[in-house]
């Protein structure tokens, strides 16, 4: 009998891994170059050389030969280390879901949602709704022929949300959402109909762009990143992405008239680079590199955005470092002022602005959305009329234009249709985190008065960051908080925070 010697195997694995990362390196650095300093006639070449990359590194994953190593290599996972068997599982799962898609219609979707997300923002600044329509539907029609593809027994819209949040499905979210829907409505109601509206005053005004990207820096920094690992660049659209551990990018953008906006953006997108920063280096070039969901990516930006940010606790260290750089139009500002300021619960039209109350009923208005695309009930022309309608039907609020309706996200365009929900979701998973950390001794109140995340950020760091793509969301959330996710965490502390703001 032969015995089996795992050292040639685990040589090609690694070498697999390296190709893949370069790919994955240069499909980061192109990107982020496309959306912050790249020339507007830029965006066909950068298409190009994004499919090519993409069609390259699909080919190596789904090589034939890989998938005998990866088989060998899983039937003999007790000779393997963590990490390589951790490779194994997650690179095995990565290419059931390439596998079935051919690489040249993979390279053509990666060319199409290149030129859909340029499109989309000539057409956000344009208005042009219908410049951008074509290409939802052809997005739409290409993800739902790639999900028959990965699973033809499965519904197209689940085999997306899967690949976003691991383990989730409509069903999951329409239980979760009509838990949020049971609270989030009739708070907002009673909100609304209290009559009184903390003051937004000592915020209006013109507040010089060059020291908001200043106030940036400071912002990121208190949060605890590390600046030599980061870069920070401007685009239409703020988002963050990270190439190693040591190389992490937050792009975003300043409203010379709103100072709070910038604020809670780099709150929220140093968030996400706290995560990858976080993750353990020594998965840097492997495929365990990275958040491994959207849900629990979104819980890290949402966490430092809402649970640190706009908890009156951190109202002062906060809004001192305001204060240094704004300090004739903000100096006479109390730290209770600034808390009311921007705990402002009010229906509204932009999601990105909103308050923490109302915005999960924004990510419930473009599910349904998708939902409705994707079952073919609805087409892009009917889009502007649907979020008009579940606009004015959740939130009240009449959509004046398609800028600032069903245009003013970027994430349709780039295909990622099923990724919207996981904002939810991350916001919900955050408040059984602070749960947590209470319940463990950690002083979170204190630590944020003070202005020291350093424990909060180890917290997360032991329990989350770390592991990368090595454990999945469920598991996670169950050696995270000793329980598995549940929904209640969240409504309770919606419910007890604004019904204390507002007195209700």
């Amino acid at each position: 009998m032969t015995t089996y010697d795992p050292t040639s195997d685990l040589a090609a694995l690694d070498a697999l891994e390296l190709k893949l990362f370069a790919r994955r390196y240069a499909m980061g650095d192109i990107n982020f170059n496309g959306e912050t300093i790249d020339p507007a006639k830029g965006a066909p070449a950068r298409g190009e050389a994004l499919a090519i990359l993409s069609e390259e590194a699909h080919e190596l994953l789904c090589a034939p030969e890989v998938g005998e190593v990866l088989e060998r290599l899983a039937a003999h996972a007790e000779l393997l280390d963590d990490t390589h068997a951790h490779q194994v599982r997650v690179l095995t799962r990565d290419r059931e879901q390439s596998i079935s898609v051919p690489a040249r219609e993979e390279a053509d979707y990666t060319r199409l949602v290149s030129e859909a997300g340029d499109v989309w923002h000539r057409a956000k600044l344009a208005n042009d709704w219908a410049s951008f329509e074509p290409y939802v539907d052809r997005i739409v029609e290409t993800m739902r022929r790639f999900a028959g593809y990965k699973d033809p027994a499965r519904d197209p819209y689940d085999v997306w949300l899967d690949e976003f949040e691991i383990g989730t499905s409509r069903a999951f979210y329409d239980r979760f959402f009509d838990q949020v829907k049971e609270c989030v409505i009739p708070l907002v109601a009673d909100v609304c109909a209290k009559g009184w509206q903390p003051s937004l005053d000592s915020f209006r005004g013109h507040f010089d762009a060059a020291k908001q990207w200043e106030l940036a820096r400071d912002i990121v920094e208190l949060e605890g990143l590390d600046m030599d690992a980061l870069v920070i660049g401007k685009t239409e659209h703020p988002f963050t992405d990270s190439l190693v551990s040591s190389h992490a990018f937050i792009a975003s953008h300043v409203h010379e008239d709103d100072v709070i906006s910038n604020v809670y953006s780099m709150l929220h997108e140093g968030g996400h680079a706290l995560y990858e920063q976080g993750v353990n280096p020594a998965y840097d070039y492997t495929s365990l590199k990275g958040g491994v969901s959207m849900g629990i990516h979104e819980s890290q930006s949402r966490f430092f955005e809402n649970y640190v940010g706009r908890s009156e606790a951190f109202a002062a260290p906060l809004l001192a470092l305001m204060q240094r750089r704004f300090p004739e139009q903000l100096g006479h500002v109390d730290p209770h002022e600034f808390y009311l300021a921007v705990n402002r619960a009010e229906p509204s039209l932009i999601r990105t602005e909103a308050d923490e109350l109302t915005y999960a009923l924004h990510i419930v208005i473009r599910y349904e959305i998708e939902q409705l695309l994707f079952s073919g009930e609805a087409k892009a022309c009917d889009v502007p009329r649907l979020w008009a309608e579940r606009y004015k039907g959740y939130l009240g609020v009449e959509v004046p234009d398609d800028r600032r309706g069903a245009l003013q996200d970027t994430h349709w365009g780039g295909g990622m249709f099923g990724y919207f929900p996981t904002y939810a979701l991350g916001s919900a998973y955050g408040a059984q985190y602070r749960d947590k950390m209470v319940e463990e001794g950690v002083d979170f109140d204190g630590l944020c008065a003070a202005g020291d995340l350093a424990p909060i950020r180890a917290w997360l760091a032991e329990r989350i960051w770390q592991f990368g793509r090595a454990k999945d969301p469920n598991d996670l959330i169950l050696g995270a908080c000793g329980e598995p996710f549940d929904a209640s965490h969240f409504t309770r502390y919606l419910t007890d925070k604004f019904t204390t703001i507002y007195g209700l």
